[in-house]
């Protein structure tokens, strides 16, 4: 059945939106808005019963129509109507020639029909329409939406104001995209056939609790050192490298030990083949060795557990092994499955037992992969290097990748300009189980992405732009929508404070770690508002941007450059910086549980009776008093009361014991004391003594 909007119809009968929507409701017909669409029955009895309407308002109308047509036939005229019907004939002229023009221009402004999604971006919105954002964003303040350029709005709202400007919007039913579907749509991952498939180098990773010694055991592995580069000789990004043993590659990922970064060893466990559990056999299975235990089951990959710090004389491979059992890893000498290694990174013992089990499992696996496709590996850790702009550290996983490719990584698209091994020498190409690092890329990636080679830039270009437009949308949808009532009354009540962060740091795998541990630190009276992330230095944009969102700076691995530092100084912008993690956690952590309002509690300390009172020559009054119970000091406030009614609160003026000054005394002792502006004190009278504390809600 053929359906006809509300505003059609509006201008079909020559009246405003507005008054047609009154009449129809009126009619007890159902209409939400003038996008509203009517049935064409419901719109033939409101065009009949409106013609009927008017009728009655003009019950000449028809006869003046028939008298025209009857005068126009006829040749005796009289000149009075002559007259009359000239002048009517000039009105209606002028009228139908405005008509006609309005009908022209309506025409030229509707005859463009745009498609528009459930939201659309202001900005993008003004581009569709044709004209300037300031024009959009003046009409919704009309409407009293508060937006700027770069936010988005709904459907409906985009097409009353649309129609403000004579054009048609309609919406379109879109199917929700993500970055997986357009990487499904593009065919960028797929399938191998089981005959192209050749034996791979396992990818083993490290895990474990901090301080368990896992970069030391991978130093003894590759014979390098890494703990020294390292601040308080902790990992603080995920490396890779490649280990030949007997001819056979081995590569092997170090994941950070600290809590912080369970994202970041969860991404680790994810593109493993087999994970190595360090448990320091003199410290036992810690929450951080649990930790990891569940993400390399989540992952399903074979642990194998090695046994660090045998070299200690407090190491107890027996117990180690029975708080294995009780996590459900059974070591295989106790029935079980999994294989335990006794080893020192120190005194370099049983490493090579370690590598022969590595090898073992990874044989009995069977890792294939084609290395004859387009490159599929994932992103293990991104930087942006002053003078070679956006670093990745790429582990390939699928195919062969080579310097000359075009790649893309989400909203991060280019062509691969130069490769480094983890050795920092030059290579050409890389096959399955290659950790790199790649040049040339558009933006610095997200660690975790995958990083797919395409076969020409314009599909790369045109795959991270969309990317690009689905996370900005992602983004968008995240933010917290607050109605005006709704902030009003959060405002009102005093329910919410926000404490706003921007990070900055070196690599992108930091920042990720350091803000989702800092938003588990939200309470039911702060909220954490991680509001921008960024790799690089802290610059005078991000102490602006701080500025206007009453924020603080969070610096990781960076520093702040000299025009920061004297804009923060001017805009009083507190910045932060860290080199180890988990202290920038524990300082943050602290601010948010001072921004809780204290409580003032009240501490009665103790109790005193006046045995006997001294008028001083200067007029004012000694009490002397007994400590019944607990003690008076100097500092501590005082209530006195007569018969339990409180007389007076204030402070201690004075406090002897004999003629000395004391600050304080104790229990079963007497004293003389004084009160400040007061000296009606009374032989009987109660001193209790109290302290005012701040309790910290916790």
């Amino acid at each position: 059945m053929k359906k006809i909007r509300v505003y059609e119809l509006a201008r079909e009968l020559g009246i405003s939106s507005k008054d047609l929507i009154e009449k129809i409701v009126d009619l007890q017909i159902t209409v939400g808005n003038h996008m509203s669409t009517l049935e064409d029955e419901e719109a033939n009895i409101i065009r009949s019963l409106l013609t009927e309407e008017d009728e009655r308002e003009n019950p000449h109308m028809e006869e003046e129509r028939e008298e025209f047509e009857d005068d126009k036939n006829s040749e005796h005229i009289k000149s009075n109507k002559n007259n009359k019907k000239q002048k009517n004939n000039k009105h209606k002229e002028k009228n139908n020639s405005i008509d006609k023009e309005n009908t022209i221009i309506s025409t030229e402004r509707n005859e463009v029909v745009i498609e528009i999604g459930n939201n659309i971006i202001v900005k993008d919105l003004a581009d569709k329409i044709g004209v300037s954002p300031s024009q959009i964003i003046s009409k919704l303040i009309g409407l009293g939406v508060m937006v700027n350029q770069n936010q988005s709005i709904d459907s409906d709202m985009a097409v009353i104001v649309a129609e403000e400007f004579g054009v048609e919007l309609t919406i379109q039913e879109t199917v929700e995209e993500s970055v997986e579907s357009i990487e499904e749509k593009f065919s960028l991952d797929y399938e191998d056939d089981p005959k192209d498939l050749k034996a791979r180098a396992p990818i083993v990773t490290v895990m474990g609790h901090v301080d368990h010694g896992k970069t030391s055991l991978l130093d003894a592995i590759k014979e390098t050192s890494v703990t020294k580069s390292e601040a308080g000789g902790i990992t603080q990004h995920i490396g890779a490298y490649a280990v030949n043993i007997n001819n056979k590659k081995i590569c092997f990922l170090d994941t950070p030990g600290h809590e912080a970064f369970t994202s970041m060893r969860a991404r680790g466990a994810q593109i493993t083949d087999i994970a190595i559990l360090v448990v320091a056999a003199d410290d036992g299975v810690m929450p951080q060795t649990i930790e990891a235990i569940n993400h390399a089951k989540a992952a399903n990959v074979p642990i194998i557990v090695a046994i660090n710090k045998m070299d200690k004389p407090t190491a107890n491979v027996d117990r180690i092994k029975q708080e294995l059992v009780e996590n459900g890893l059974v070591p295989e000498d106790w029935g079980g499955e999994t294989i335990t290694v006794p080893v020192s990174a120190k005194n370099r013992e049983g490493i090579e037992d370690i590598l022969e089990m590595i090898l073992l499992v990874a044989e009995i696996q069977e890792l294939k992969a084609n290395p004859n496709r387009n490159a599929v590996g994932t992103i293990i850790e991104a930087q942006l290097d002053k003078g070679k702009g956006p670093l990745a550290t790429v582990l390939v996983q699928k195919g062969t990748l080579q310097v000359g490719d075009m790649v893309v990584s989400g909203s991060s698209f280019g062509r691969v300009r130069a490769m480094l091994d983890d050795k920092g020498k030059r290579v050409k190409k890389a096959g399955p189980s290659t950790p790199v690092v790649i040049l040339g890329l558009s933006e610095v990636p997200n660690a975790g992405e995958l990083l797919y080679a395409v076969d020409d830039e314009k599909t790369a270009r045109i795959i991270g732009e969309k990317n690009k437009e689905i996370i900005r949308a992602e983004q968008m949808r995240s933010d917290q929508k607050i109605s005006l009532d709704d902030l009003f009354e959060r405002i009102k009540l005093g329910e919410i404070k926000d404490l706003n962060i921007i990070i900055k740091g070196d690599v992108r795998g930091s920042i990720e770690a350091l803000k989702q541990s800092l938003e588990k630190l939200d309470t039911d009276e702060v909220k954490t508002n991680i509001i921008h992330g960024g790799v690089g230095g802290i610059t005078e944009s991000d102490v602006i941007l701080a500025s206007a969102s009453n924020a603080i700076v969070v610096g990781f691995n960076v520093r702040p450059n000299l025009n920061a530092i004297e804009v923060a100084k001017r805009e009083k912008v507190d910045i932060r910086t860290y080199r180890v993690i988990y202290e920038a956690i524990e300082d943050i952590q602290a601010a948010i549980k001072g921004m809780h309002a204290p409580k003032i509690v009240e501490e009665v300390i103790g109790r005193a009776e006046v045995r006997a009172t001294f008028r001083l020559p200067n007029g004012n009054t000694i009490a002397g008093i007994y400590i019944l119970d607990g003690k008076i000091t100097r500092n501590s406030k005082i209530r006195l009361l007569r018969d339990d009614i409180v007389i007076f609160e204030g402070n201690v003026s004075s406090l002897k014991r004999f003629k000395d000054d004391v600050r304080e005394v104790l229990s079963g002792y007497e004293g003389g004391l004084g009160l400040e502006n007061y000296n009606n004190i009374k032989d009987g009278d109660l001193l209790e003594s109290y302290i005012l504390k701040e309790v910290q809600d916790k």
